[in-house]
């Protein structure tokens, strides 16, 4: 009829923006889970005093962190119970073991200290190949922050630790030596990086139990 307006279209029922609401709102759940998963996973592997995560942004694996360690001092002679071992920080001795190659193991609360002022404490087997052993202590020159020593019941031959991390070696020619000692050696992630590594205790765990402390301070 030409009096009239033609018909519109069809009323629509409901339109496009119920299915918008309804397709965001699940999106929104479905990233919410996603993010949860996430979240739990990554909070799982938080680093703490007692657990470690492993490391790949350093440019190798392997090497586990570990944060919150305490540093308070504890009189001379009494003995840390460490959450890890090798320990990578924690309370230690008032005098720091001087960095340098040992042939016997030296005081674990005194090489602590060391850590804390930027050193790289290389453990090993005291039953390791010579020719490996001489190959670690290659990595200790006049000056550097390098400790190496013998340890017994280590979980690998070798184990590098500086203040909060750790890398577990079995052999001395492993490239990661030289990686871990390059990204931790003074790093500015120990509490006192560049405080001396000589100067104080230069004695074995063995001398400081027959001689004293004192006989080996220098």
């Amino acid at each position: 009829m030409s009096g009239y307006p033609p018909p519109g279209p069809p009323p629509k029922r409901g339109g496009a923006l119920p299915w918008v609401i309804g397709g965001g709102l699940l999106g929104l759940v479905l990233f919410g889970a996603a993010g949860f998963g996430l979240w739990a996973l990554l909070g799982s592997q938080t680093p703490g005093p007692g657990t470690g995560v492993v490391a790949g942004e350093d440019g190798f694996e392997d090497v586990r962190l570990f944060d919150d360690l305490p540093r308070e001092h504890v009189p001379t002679g009494e003995t840390v119970d460490y959450e890890q071992f090798p320990p990578v920080g924690g309370e230690h001795y008032a005098f720091w073991q001087n960095c340098g190659v040992y042939d016997e193991p030296v005081l674990t609360e005194a090489a602590v200290h060391s850590l804390e002022h930027g050193a790289v404490w290389i453990t090993h087997d005291p039953e390791l190949d010579p020719d490996q052993i001489e190959r670690l202590a290659a990595h200790h020159q006049p000056g550097s922050y390098v400790l190496v020593s013998p340890m017994e019941g280590l979980p690998s031959p070798i184990v590098a630790s500086a203040w909060g991390a750790q890398l577990q070696l079995d052999d001395a020619s492993d490239e990661r030596v030289d990686a871990f000692l390059r990204e931790y050696e003074q790093s500015p992630d120990a509490p006192e990086p560049g405080a001396p590594c000589s100067g104080a205790y230069d004695g074995t765990e063995a001398e400081a139990e027959t001689e004293g402390v004192d006989a080996r301070m220098n």
